[in-house]
């Protein structure tokens, strides 16, 4: 604990895993956990520990989630350039600065970090519920704006190309073309 560098005394708990900052003013800020409920547990022990050490700590704590965070990863890319175009309301995507794309919900308030990889970051959420009635509302419009593979014709054209000068270095090593500019009118022929 050191009040200069952060005005807080950090906690940590091995089970359930929890980190748990706490003030001056007596609030406890406890982070780190993958559920409501083991929040609760953690937040139990804190208090339980705060008691053993010599603090009175209330016999009611007014606890309450303030944010959920989750990831997810639809498993395809998402071409991030169009999806802004087209939800720019709820959306910003700036390359130079961060590489992802963030959707900001409506209802249920919650906030997207969208990846090109098809990797999500959901945050923002007051209930475990909120976090999977978002990405059920936002699944479809990423589904529209998936990465496909084109095949363009120029890769198509250049490989053409490559075997043309390929098959023109070949007659020349045969001795059936004599120069370059026999080897231009065979190919126009």
């Amino acid at each position: 604990f050191n009040p200069r560098r952060f005005g807080a005394v950090i906690m940590r708990l091995r089970e359930p895993r929890a980190t748990a900052l706490i003030f001056a003013s007596g609030k406890i800020c406890v982070t780190g956990i993958k559920s409501t409920h083991n929040a609760t547990l953690a937040s139990k022990r804190f208090n339980y520990i705060i008691g053993k050490i010599g603090f009175q700590p209330k016999d009611y704590m007014d606890f309450k989630v303030q944010n959920i965070c989750g990831t997810a990863d639809v498993g395809f890319p998402i071409r991030l350039e169009g999806l802004v175009y087209a939800h720019s309301a709820f959306a910003s995507y700036e390359p130079e600065l961060f590489p992802g794309l963030i959707y900001r919900l409506v209802s249920p308030r919650v906030v997207f970090l969208i990846f090109v990889s098809g990797k999500l970051v959901i945050t923002g959420a007051k209930k475990e519920s909120d976090l999977s009635l978002a990405l059920t509302k936002l699944y479809p419009t990423l589904v529209e704006f998936k990465k496909t593979q084109i095949t363009t014709t120029l890769s198509t054209t250049s490989n053409a190309n490559q075997a043309s000068t390929q098959q023109q270095q070949l007659q020349l090593q045969q001795g059936l073309l004599t120069d370059q500019g026999s080897a231009k009118q065979m190919e126009e022929v």
